[in-house]
């Protein structure tokens, strides 16, 4: 294992045409360390910099988990709840739907944490 300094966030091409952006969100809402502990099978040394890989397919399933999820389920929830009691039961259903989807999210995840599958891992070392 190895602990990995990240210089930026996302894949870097935030400027160029076909990037998402996403680069100034998580600088926007990540402020914290950009250290993240990851498998070291190519023996990377103190000061390497390196190519850091992740589970082919983990992002569209964080991303489905993370955003599509919750989505469905809220407007779900909101049209469920409109049905049953106008606006308010709408607003309520919303609101329960998301509540639902975070909890079942935080339980699925969590066996899934230590899963060294789905664990990133250096790629080869630059330079």
């Amino acid at each position: 294992m190895a602990q990995v300094e990240v210089e930026q966030g996302g894949c870097g091409r935030c400027h160029e045409e076909g990037g998402c952006g996403g680069q100034q969100l998580t600088q926007m809402f990540c402020s914290g360390s950009k250290t993240y502990r990851v498998t070291n099978a190519v023996g990377a040394e103190i000061g390497d910099r390196v190519r850091v890989g992740i589970a082919p397919g983990s992002v569209s399933k964080t991303a489905n988990l993370a955003y599509i999820l919750p989505l469905t389920v809220a407007f779900a929830g909101a049209a469920l709840g409109t049905s049953l009691g106008g606006d308010a039961g709408g607003i309520l259903g919303a609101i329960c739907g998301l509540i639902t989807t975070f909890a079942y999210i935080r339980f699925r995840v969590r066996p899934e944490a230590g899963n060294p599958a789905e664990s990133p891992y250096i790629i080869s070392v630059l330079d």
